[in-house]
């Protein structure tokens, strides 16, 4: 059934067109089977005929499920059994049939994704990457520092997650597993009627036994179970019913769906109370003692007590300040001392390491201070309790304030991880289609080819296809599309939509992480976890950052109390109560304290996780901070015509006889060529030839089979129908196989192209028999957005294998100037890199699997979202729905974006730039003004909530261009 072409994207982004939908367990031969996927290129592959060769060949061997090879990438998928075939014998296979491997994975690579405690800044993330990199078996480790999480690729036969766990927990941080492998189809479940171990292992057992099972993990103690498994094979009810069977007369078992918490928002609630907790307490002591050392002090004779004397020249009021400082310094700062100690040990240096430095630098002198009071009967000197903790609290409100605010970055993509129902109808129909019962069943239970009922005002709960009734959805949650979209049977409906008034039964044809709301929030997730290249400028300075600020540090001390001591300058210079000593240790401590390079590492990771979730909401999936980055750049658009700047739809409005063949034999031998392509135009082309046949007095459907059938890319199609030649396609196609063309036939072909329309000639037996002319309307939004991105300084191109004249008539309806047309898909790729060499960035926007080549070849690929799951896979910016519109979105959320990095790092380097000379007290000797540590501590923490609300400022992006509503 032909769907809506707005739902195409909802095919799964990686599609196994042999999937088969199993929701009864049956006990097979291989039952027992592990099944692993295997992908590598192959080089050598020319045509179609190539890659059957090499699929027939694997056919053959024992133990392949399933082989895929694609001629136009020369990528081939297989599917197998390890425990019947290898993968080197898979390899052989290939290459005894003439082809050469490339890329051939010569190890198992697993993934897993580890949420890591405790990362600060970007010196921070790249300890965690440099020691997971360190690993035997760890290909590759990706840590995002805002997402606060770790990809890593591993080989399980040389290490393991727990051996991945222990080296981020070695290198001073905390580490928890999120996935590993195949981990997004997972259902959890609540054991009862359990009475011994044995019951545990006969349930074990029983699940390991079927087929599609992954793995099987029961936790004893608190009698669940945890299965991973294959969607396409089996389902949560299966999985639940087999439980329950597995009991014997003794014990009865029984399985209840668990939904455990969600740990990354427990984990973030967690952190924001341990910080407001810390902060709180910190300021219980903190304020007594800015009290009495500031303001009491100032206020006689309320604060004289202070000056009473302990024991020799040890007063009330500094004995309280080492009294209340001591706690936070030790127990509410021990933090940073555990830091820094790891730090380090990795022989690298973060934040804790200044923080560190500094408040120890202030209470060890303060100690002294102490120390000599009490051993002296005529010492005077001043201490720094106060700054000790003033700085640790300011630093904890920093972090509280911080964890607050990049809670909100990621608040998009939360919301459409909630945008999916809890609960679901569940029908049950008879051999006739009639509804036998109705149950409401969780969502989390739905199986593959469930048949369910959405009642109207309720969510979709899994993506499915519309099989009675007729209702309008509310699509806008996950494509960002205004208006309600019509839903008939046959049309493809997205798990999380509305459903606004009619009721509709639907089959579910995508479940777990196959549904597009799954694979939208995937996307969004590596995307967050990918840097971008401009992120390696913070990379780069926090290498050096921290040991450059402890010289700096250094030299200011020394610069200050040498010269004091040498007598410099003046003695007035320095404040009453203090000594050369000490004014120059506290420029120093603030020059420790004001660099924190925390906000450096905030700048890139926060803006690209609020605008990548941004995007998502609006129907514009960006594949990474790359994307991002490199869109900014685009001065050149390519369009390619059919299905993007065109509807896609393609409708015959003529149709006529060039001989004297019947209509109704022009009609089969059309039928018969066409019926195995999967253009677009050729699909127009059937279905107008079968109703002509009818109109003509044909009383059946059939129509007789092509032989020799062949696909002539960018040209039309060949074959033998009987003993008749037949040609189906363009005059390229004609022209290559020597069918002369009259002036008659070309007369037809000029008169419609420069309607715009295509025209499809036939051929038989090397004689045009007839011809029908094709036309695809253009999009309404076509022309608008070419003229507001020639407004934004970026040029227009248009490509296709369609014709010259109808080529130009599109191209001059829609603004476009330059236009390359009869290009086939390699020709597509060919014309960006000729455009490439002038500089310039090139953006390619396509939709279909001619269309992939060009997107993988272009600096910026964008899929229209309705186009095919080869051509989505290749792009770097999926549009979810095919609204051109959003081209225009990419690029200015690009532009925005990347202006909203550049402002970060302003104000992240702009603290750093203006507060170091001022802790320096480079204005002092000129106004007086110097930066005491506890205010240097209030500027650091100042720099990274500033930097994430000025990300979080992308939260309340417009569209530039909004779908008028008619």
């Amino acid at each position: 059934m032909e769907a809506n072409g707005k739902d195409e994207l909802k095919k799964p982004l990686l599609q196994d067109d042999d999937a088969v939908a199993v929701t009864v367990v049956q006990l097979s031969d291989n039952r027992n089977k592990k099944i692993r996927t295997l992908l590598f290129k192959v080089n050598g592959i020319t045509c179609a005929s190539c890659s059957n060769s090499i699929e027939s060949a694997l056919g053959k061997l024992k133990g392949i499920e399933s082989a895929t090879v694609s001629p136009l990438q020369g990528q081939a998928i297989v599917k197998y059994v390890p425990e019947l075939i290898s993968a080197k014998k898979i390899k052989e296979a290939v290459e005894d049939t003439g082809f050469l491997v490339d890329e051939f994975p010569e190890q198992d690579i697993a993934i897993c994704r580890i949420r890591i405690k405790g990362m600060a800044c970007t010196s921070c993330s790249e300890s965690v990457e440099r020691a997971l990199s360190m690993i035997d078996g760890v290909k590759k480790a990706v840590v995002g520092l805002s997402l606060e999480e770790a990809k890593v690729h591993f080989d399980p036969n040389v290490t393991s997650t727990g051996r991945i766990i222990e080296a981020v927990e070695d290198a001073g941080f905390g580490a928890d597993i999120i996935s590993s492998g195949s981990d997004l189809n997972k259902v959890h479940f609540k054991l009862e009627g359990i009475n011994s171990p044995d019951d545990f292992t006969a349930i074990q057992c029983c699940l390991d036994a079927l087929e599609g099972v992954n793995t099987v993990d029961i936790n004893q103690q608190e009698h669940r179970v945890t299965i991973s498994y294959e969607p396409d094979i089996i389902g949560p009810r299966t999985l639940m019913q087999c439980i329950q069977e597995s009991g014997h007369e003794s014990s009865t078992y029984r399985a209840s769906l668990f939904i455990p918490p969600r740990q990354r928002e427990i984990e973030k609630e967690q952190e924001i109370h341990t910080y407001r907790n810390l902060f709180l307490w910190s300021c219980l002591f903190s304020v007594p003692i800015f009290v009495f050392s500031m303001v009491l002090p100032m206020l006689p004779p309320y604060g004289n007590w202070l000056e009473y004397k302990v024991f020799n020249m040890l007063t009330v009021g500094l004995l309280l300040k080492w009294i209340l400082c001591t706690p936070v310094q030790f127990v509410i700062g021990r933090r940073f001392y555990a830091g820094s100690y790891h730090a380090l040990r990795r022989v690298s240096a973060n934040m804790d390491v200044l923080i560190a430095l500094g408040t120890n630098a202030a209470y060890f002198y303060s100690v002294y201070i102490m120390v000599k009071a009490l051993t002296s009967n005529s010492f005077e000197g001043q201490d720094f309790f106060e700054t000790s903790p003033m700085l640790i609290s300011f630093i904890l409100l920093g972090k509280y304030l911080e964890v607050l605010a990049k809670g909100k970055t990621s608040d998009a993509l939360a919301k459409l991880t909630e945008l999916a129902p809890e609960t679901a109808y569940l029908l049950t129909l008879d051999g006739a289609g009639n509804i036998i019962s109705e149950t409401e069943i969780s969502s989390q239970l739905i199986q593959k080819n469930d048949v369910l009922k959405i009642v109207p005002g309720a969510k979709v709960p899994v993506d499915g296809v519309v099989i009675n009734g007729h209702s309008y959805v509310n699509e806008s949650m996950i494509t960002g599309e205004a208006r309600p979209v019509s839903k008939m049977p046959g049309d493809k409906v997205i798990g999380g939509t509305v459903n606004e008034n009619g009721c509709v039964l639907i089959k579910a044809i995508h479940i777990g992480s196959e549904t597009a709301l799954s694979q939208i929030v995937q996307l969004v997730e590596a995307a967050q976890l990918a840097r971008a290249p401009v992120q390696k400028l913070a990379d780069q300075i926090s290498r050096f950052f921290v040991p450059t600020v402890v010289l700096t540090a250094i030299m200011t001390w020394l610069g200050w109390f040498i010269p004091g001591g040498l007598g410099v300058y003046p003695s007035g210079w320095i404040p009453k109560g203090m000594n050369v000593f000490e004014l120059a240790l506290q420029f120093g401590i603030s020059v420790l304290v004001v660099a924190c390079p925390c906000a450096l590492g905030l700048a890139t990771p926060t803006a690209i996780m609020v605008a990548t979730g941004k995007g998502a909401s609006q129907g514009v999936l960006i594949k990474g901070g790359d994307a991002l980055e490199k869109a900014h750049k685009v001065k050149l658009v390519v369009f390619d015509k059919t299905g993007t700047l065109t509807v896609g739809k393609p409708t015959v409005v003529s149709a006529v006889l060039f001989s004297n063949i019947s209509m109704k034999d022009f009609c089969d031998v059309t039928i018969s060529a066409e019926a195995n392509s999967e253009h677009p135009i050729a699909k127009a082309v059937v279905d107008h030839a079968k109703k002509l046949r009818l109109k003509h007095g044909a009383e059946n459907e059939f129509h007789p089979e092509i032989e020799n059938f062949e696909v002539h890319t960018g040209a039309g199609v060949s074959g033998k129908v009987g003993e008749r030649k037949i040609l189906v396609g363009n005059r390229r196609l004609m022209h290559a196989f020597n069918v002369p063309v009259r002036s008659e036939v070309y007369n037809y072909i000029s008169e419609h192209e420069h309607l715009a329309r295509t025209c499809v000639l036939v051929a038989v037996d090397e004689k045009i028999a007839g011809a029908f002319a094709v036309t695809d309307p253009v999009k309404p939004d076509a022309a608008r957005v070419v003229s507001f991105l020639h407004s934004m300084d970026i040029t227009s191109v248009m490509v296709t294998g369609d014709n010259w004249a109808t080529a130009r008539a599109i191209a001059s309806e829609v603004g476009i100037q330059t236009v390359f047309a009869e290009t086939d898909p390699l020709g597509k790729a060919d014309k960006i890199k000729e455009l490439q060499l002038k500089g310039t960035p090139v953006a390619m926007v396509g939709d279909g699997i001619n269309d992939s080549p060009a997107l993988v070849a272009a600096d910026v690929g964008m899929a229209i979202g309705a186009g095919t799951d080869v051509a989505i896979e290749a792009a770097d910016i999926v549009l979810i729905k095919s609204n051109l519109e959003d081209v225009v979105t990419a690029i200015d959320l690009s532009r925005k974006t990347m202006s909203r990095i550049r402002l970060n790092y302003v104000w992240a380097l702009g603290y750093n730039v203006l507060g170091m000379p001022v802790a320096a007290g480079v204005l002092f000797p000129f106004t007086g003004i110097r930066l005491p540590p506890w205010l240097a501590g209030a500027c650091m923490a100042a720099s990274s909530i500033s930097v994430v609300c000025s990300s979080l400022l992308l939260q309340s992006y417009k569209k530039p261009l909004n779908t008028r509503v008619n």
